[in-house]
């Protein structure tokens, strides 16, 4: 008669069953991370419903959603307030998704759209479609969309060098955002001042008139660009470690990173090509995202969500938070934004010293 005897796990079975729980409490952290920014969303956007030139009750808000109330209510809820919101949502959420592909690729928290002058390659696409061409309309979106693209080929090609190096990556960047912004200048100093006026938009960011056909194209583009990245991710945990161990494990570094920086100025070109270059969205969404998920990764939707909020609730303070006085959201996020630029590039020269 034999005794079995109980066999317990091995050392080797420990390390992974930690990696597996680990893996489990990150993606609920994650789903309730986004379950919290979609309940802040809608209290906030709520509020963007209800306040106005004409404040609405809660009521009357409802039946303008439905489609139900009077004239007036569907009139101001579903024409004029919930485009506005949507608008808000789609470009936020794609600044955010794009500041975290680039400072995750990058590996660099200054690698954000606006301050590599791909935001700014979209102004100077549209500023010249309207103040060179005289045009107007959809083709003017195709034209940032296309400036946004243009100033993204111009960084890559001038600062690959047998690899793509995020320091140099940045600083060019850096220097075209000024090309940018000096020839817009220049662009606005020549042209007459009923000219100039349709064109500020593409210098502040705004979603005050994003309706219709254009809001259904950014929601196509921002839903395409965001299933690109989703489909491209899983290197951004490994690309850190070096590109000799991403070899080793089949990924090829300078492909993925073409394909995360290509959906990422998609994004980008998307939101600018219709809302303008609202500043500092993709700066300060990653980082945030970042902090809250903790777990070491890139935070890719959280920053997405994190950016739509941002986005919406400087859109209701530009609105409401000073009577009489309207500001772009532009405007807002720049304010927001501007104080944590100069902590970050404090905090880098520390750390340079």
């Amino acid at each position: 008669m034999s005794t079995s005897v109980p066999v317990s796990p091995g050392r080797g079975d420990v390390p992974a069953e930690l990696v597996r729980r680990r893996r489990v409490t990150g993606r609920i952290r994650v789903v309730g991370l986004l379950l919290g920014a979609a309940v802040l969303v809608a209290g906030v956007a709520v509020a963007a419903l209800m306040l106005g030139a004409a404040d609405l009750t809660g009521d009357a808000v409802l039946r303008g959603l439905l489609g139900v109330g009077s004239k007036s209510e569907n009139l101001i809820v579903g024409t004029l307030r919930l485009p506005r919101i949507q608008a808000a949502l789609l470009a936020g959420a794609a600044f955010g998704l794009a500041g975290a592909v680039f400072q995750s690729v990058l590996r660099n928290p200054l690698a954000s759209p606006d301050i590599l002058g791909i935001s700014s390659g979209a102004s100077l696409g549209a500023v010249v479609a309207v103040l060179g061409w005289g045009w107007s309309g959809v083709t003017v979106s195709l034209s940032a969309f296309a400036g946004a693209l243009a100033v993204a080929a111009l960084i890559w090609g001038l600062a690959w060098r047998q690899g793509l190096h995020g320091l140099r990556f940045v600083l060019v960047g850096v220097g075209l955002a000024y090309l940018s912004g000096s020839l817009i200048s220049w662009l606005l100093s020549q042209a007459d001042v009923r000219e100039a006026q349709p064109v500020l938009l593409w210098t502040v960011g705004s979603v005050a008139d994003v309706r219709g056909g254009e809001l259904g194209g950014l929601a196509l583009l921002v839903t395409l660009f965001a299933v690109v990245v989703a489909l491209a991710a899983r290197p951004l945990r490994v690309l850190p470690l070096g590109d000799e161990l991403a070899s080793g494990l089949g990924i090829a570094p300078d492909r993925a990173r073409l394909v995360l920086l290509l959906a990422a100025v998609g994004l980008v070109a998307s939101a600018t090509s219709v809302a303008g270059p609202i500043a500092f969205v993709a700066l300060l969404a990653a980082p945030i995202a970042r902090r809250l998920q903790d777990d070491g990764g890139p935070a890719l939707f959280v920053a997405a969500a994190v950016g739509a909020l941002l986005t919406l609730a400087a859109d209701v303070l530009g609105q409401h938070a000073v009577p009489g006085v309207v500001a772009p959201v532009g405007i807002v996020t720049g304010l927001i934004g501007a104080p944590y630029l100069l902590f970050l590039l404090a905090r880098q020269r520390k750390v340079a010293a």
